[in-house]
């Protein structure tokens, strides 16, 4: 049986009209490539856990005066997720300061923000983003499912009403898309 499928945008509207359960959908759909964002700046697992509720936190009190400019709310979100992390990032620093016998060795010990790199990676971020949204309504679905949201094959191709070997087939032809896109770039 197919679930019924709802773009972003109807998400959004939904979610800022005060809908828990359209907002479950949106966490669900992009927790996880949040939670891998945030991780790549904050540089450790509780850390990103923080940013991502922090993220959603924002995401939900601001969602009733968005206006999604495309078909993806996941650009969106990573910049507040940018955000978020960042001023986590600079809270530990001055926390590690603060707590420190010696602030040169809090110095030593903190593992620097790497601007440039946090601007790479929102760049490929957002590149990868481009490059799904060129893909056909039914390779959009299936790399959200499978790429953003964790689903196995089979459990994509029973949601999707399509075959194990469609989503095998097409997903393997996303990723070789995407990787020599970002090889291209580097």
């Amino acid at each position: 049986m197919a679930i019924p499928l709802r773009s972003d945008a109807e998400l959004a509207a939904l979610a800022g009209g005060g809908s828990e359960l359209a907002f479950r959908e949106i966490y669900r759909a992009y927790a996880r490539p949040v939670y891998w964002l945030a991780h790549g700046i904050v540089g450790n697992a509780p850390d990103a856990e923080d940013v991502l509720q922090e993220t959603f936190l924002v995401a939900w009190r601001k969602l009733p005066q968005l206006t999604l400019a495309g078909d993806s709310l996941l650009p969106w979100l990573a910049t507040i997720c940018r955000f978020q992390a960042s001023n986590r990032a600079r809270m530990l620093q001055r926390d590690r300061h603060r707590t420190a016998s010696d602030p040169e060795e809090a110095d030593r010990v903190a593992a620097p923000v790497d601007v440039a790199q946090q601007v790479v990676d929102g760049q490929l971020v957002e590149l990868i983003l481009a490059q799904v949204a060129e893909l056909g309504p039914l390779d959009r679905e299936i790399f959200r499912l499978c790429a953003a949201e964790g689903y196995a094959y089979q459990a994509a191709a029973e949601a999707l009403g399509v075959s194990h070997g469609v989503v095998r087939n097409r997903l393997s032809r996303i990723r070789t898309r995407l990787r020599t896109t970002a090889r291209e770039e580097a």
